[in-house]
């Protein structure tokens, strides 16, 4: 939905085709469909997508490499307490302390739909639940493991945005751009499709990372994988931040936003593990 006098010209796309596009409205229900008293949602279809896939592909790595598979149950329950408890307390403190250092029990309050999830908490708490995994698990080492799930997290991270189009969250700026969206449940205004932007960058960044892993994966040292990861990943989340609404209210000044801050530090942690890794044999890297 363009601004009335306002046109688009693109060679390469008619002006039909344009007509249409800026008339992209966007109003589906979150709930797929309810089971009993249980509403099922596209977000939570997302993350059950994420983990059931992932893990899926993980066994998939274990067995091409004559790993115990028995093990992986276990690690998916470290992985999902470490993502959803880590992006939980990542959206507490990050974007909005002050409410939450006030009221604490709204940290815990799963009853009315936890829906502030922070992707950098998911990711660290990733890292941290998978360092504890592997301690107990000294046969399959914690960089070598992270590597195992870098891809799959990767399109874990595209369902999760999915879901949050699904649901009108996460919301792009207003723009005049063809391929505007109007998130009826939130406003007339046509946004860029912030959520539809991270998800297909993570799409492609698990095809690149699970292509390499195919080609490559028993030559590379440990940590080539989850160190593209990070670096590829948190440098699409810095650039797509430009055009998404800001949520840390006490950042609304800064030069860059809250996703941006945290996106710096694990970009140079990713490019600084491909670094150290370079020329390493797997079996040198601890």
């Amino acid at each position: 939905m363009l601004p009335e006098g306002l046109t688009v010209s693109l060679p390469f796309l008619p002006q039909v085709t344009l007509n249409l596009l800026a008339q992209i409205t966007w109003d589906p229900d979150p709930v797929i469909f309810n089971l009993g008293p249980l509403p099922i949602r596209w977000y939570s279809m997302g993350w059950f997508l994420a983990f059931g896939l992932g893990f899926l592909i993980v066994q998939w790595m274990y067995r091409r490499e004559g790993k115990p598979e028995k093990d992986l149950d276990t690690a998916l329950l470290y992985m999902i307490l470490g993502a959803i408890i880590g992006a939980r307390l990542g959206h507490c403190f990050f974007y909005r302390p002050e409410y939450y250092l006030s009221n604490p029990l709204e940290i815990i309050a799963f009853w009315k739909g936890f829906r502030g999830l922070a992707s950098h908490g998911g990711a660290l708490g990733i890292l941290v639940s998978l360092y504890l995994f592997s301690r107990r698990h000294p046969d399959q080492p914690y960089l070598w493991f992270l590597d195992r799930v870098a891809a799959p997290t990767a399109l874990g991270g595209m369902f999760i945005r999915l879901g949050n189009f699904m649901n009108s969250e996460i919301l792009g700026t207003p723009t005049d751009m063809p391929w505007g969206v109007v998130f009826r449940r939130i406003d007339t205004v046509p946004r860029h499709p912030a959520q539809l932007y991270e998800a297909l960058s993570y799409g492609l960044i698990f095809v690149i990372l699970l292509s390499l892993y195919r080609r490559r994966g028993r030559e590379l040292a440990s940590g080539t994988l989850i160190g593209l990861f990070l670096a590829l990943v948190f440098t699409a989340r810095f650039l797509i931040e430009f055009v998404k609404e800001r949520h840390a209210a006490f950042a609304a000044d800064l030069p860059l936003s809250m996703g941006q801050i945290l996106s710096l530090p694990l970009i140079a942690l990713g490019i600084g593990l491909v670094l150290w890794v370079r020329g390493r044999q797997p079996e040198e890297t601890p």
